[in-house]
């Protein structure tokens, strides 16, 4: 964003806060083991693991209860991610509110931090630019008088040198504190095909999705199988 569209944004953009009145509270929920249903579920969460630890799956008998349990265990996960939910949903939503708020509060002091660096770093790019073009036109002049001397043996008139404007300080300190230019290394890829295989970073969410979609193949990659239980509870 440069300096105009950053000054467009103060001026139009930033919505007015009322702070007339002090923040409201809200109560919620914490300690979720004291939750009575928690409790309940968590006992039986107990007594199921332990019938998992002593189970022997020998004959195909034994898959029956087996089974039975797993349904079991499916309900008691899905009530404990409900209880989960119930603590944590309006914790979620009250963090949501809060970060909006002081994204909203942030706006103006980053727009305000933004405009400056912004114009201290292009007070001193046109600086150096302008000294740039100064040491150029001195270095052409120089040339030129060179080639004159070992023409004429003698200069016509004297080598007119610009001013050099100095270069701007990258470093300033005041009173209350100090601002400074440093470089930032930063990158770009130009070339992915060439990019070493090491930065090449697989896109695991969707080699999952094409993969259990069906493709048939992909290059460097091995599609294969493996089994799993599906657990469906009535």
């Amino acid at each position: 964003m440069n300096d105009s569209e950053l000054t467009e944004k103060t001026a139009t953009s930033i919505p007015e806060i009322s702070m007339a009145e002090p923040p409201p509270t809200a109560i919620v929920r914490v300690k979720p083991e004291q939750d009575i249903e928690v409790q309940s579920f968590y006992e039986q969460a107990l007594k199921l693991a332990e019938y998992a630890g002593a189970r022997d799956i020998a004959i195909a008998e034994d898959l029956k209860p087996a089974t039975d349990d797993l349904s079991i265990i499916a309900k008691v996960k899905k009530a404990l991610e409900g209880k989960r939910k119930e603590f944590v949903t309006p914790l979620q939503d009250h963090i949501k509110e809060i970060n909006n708020a002081f994204k909203r509060l942030m706006e103006p002091i980053e727009i305000a931090d933004g405009l400056t660096r912004s114009k201290i770093l292009t007070f001193q790019q046109e600086q150096e630019r302008i000294r740039q073009e100064q040491e150029e036109v001195n270095r052409l002049r120089m040339e030129a008088a060179q080639k004159e001397m070992e023409l004429k043996g003698e200069l016509s008139e004297p080598v007119g040198l610009v001013e050099v404007t100095p270069e701007a300080p990258k470093r300033v300190s005041t009173d209350i504190g100090s601002a400074g230019q440093r470089m930032v290394r930063k990158y770009r890829v130009v070339d992915f095909a060439v990019l070493p295989d090491q930065y090449k970073i697989e896109n695991s969410a969707l080699l999952n999705k094409v993969v259990k979609a069906g493709i048939p193949s992909i290059p460097g990659v091995e599609i294969y199988e493996e089994p799993v239980i599906v657990v469906n509870t009535k």
